[in-house]
Parts: C-alpha cells; structure tokens; sequence
C-alpha cells in the first residue's frame, strides 16, 4: 500500500492518481443531520475490525480500503449511500441500484440511520471486501 504524503489516502499502487483534498470526515458531515453521522457511526464501528483496513476522506465521500477501495459511503441530504462493487450482480432488496463497470458491478444501499444496519447490510459490504482482497 501506498499512503500520499499530501492528503495521506492510502492506494494499492504508488503514485496513484487521485484528487488530493484535505477535508476531514467530520468536514462531510458538518451540514448532514445528526442521525446520518450516527449510522456512519454505527457502521464504521462495525467494520474497524476488519483486517487490514483504511478509512479516509475525498472530495464527496469517505472511502474504506484494504488491497483496493472496497467501500464508498457519501454522506447525502437524507441518506446514506452505501456502495461497494462485487464479480456480479447480488441480489437483495436492500439494494436500492446496482450499475456495472468493467467487469464488476457497483451496488447502492441507502440508509437513513443506524438501526438499519443490520447483519444482512454487513453480510453485503462483506462480500464486497473480500472480493476486494483478490
């Protein structure tokens, strides 16, 4: 893993392009409502015991890593979105869409607080890293 000396993301390749910002996670939050920080909350609770894992902000978003990105949460006006990519197209109705790219498909969970994640949420988002670990 690489870590930008600028904003400090780390990357599975050195070097890698991405957009430098220096933002902080509470700067994503700061005009959300307090139950959206509180389920981001939840969930990042939940996952820091994953092996190996990174959080850091973007521009938009708070992005999870292990070998590569496995998880982008944006913070919207009402929700959450929740997206991690998988080999194919998962099936649940606790994805709101599901958009392929490149051979791997992008799903979206939205939520709007903590109850909601729940172990089929964490199921999903696992799936999601392990295929990142490949």
């Amino acid at each position: 893993m690489w870590t930008c000396p600028r904003c400090e993301r780390q990357f599975k390749t050195t070097n890698q392009s991405h957009s430098c910002v220096q933002t902080t996670i509470d700067d994503l939050f700061a005009k959300r409502p307090d139950h959206l920080l509180l389920a981001f909350d939840t969930l990042l609770t939940q996952l820091m015991d994953w092996e190996p894992i990174s959080v850091g902000p973007s521009k938009n978003t708070v992005v999870f890593t292990n070998r590569k990105a496995f998880l982008i949460i944006r913070p919207m006006q009402k929700v959450l979105d929740i997206k991690f990519y998988y080999d194919e197209a998962l099936s649940s109705e606790r994805i709101h869409k599901i958009t392929e790219y490149n051979g791997k498909y992008a799903h979206h969970i939205r939520i709007q607080d903590e109850i909601e994640i729940d172990e089929e949420i964490l199921g999903l988002i696992r799936q999601g890293y392990q295929f990142a670990m490949r």
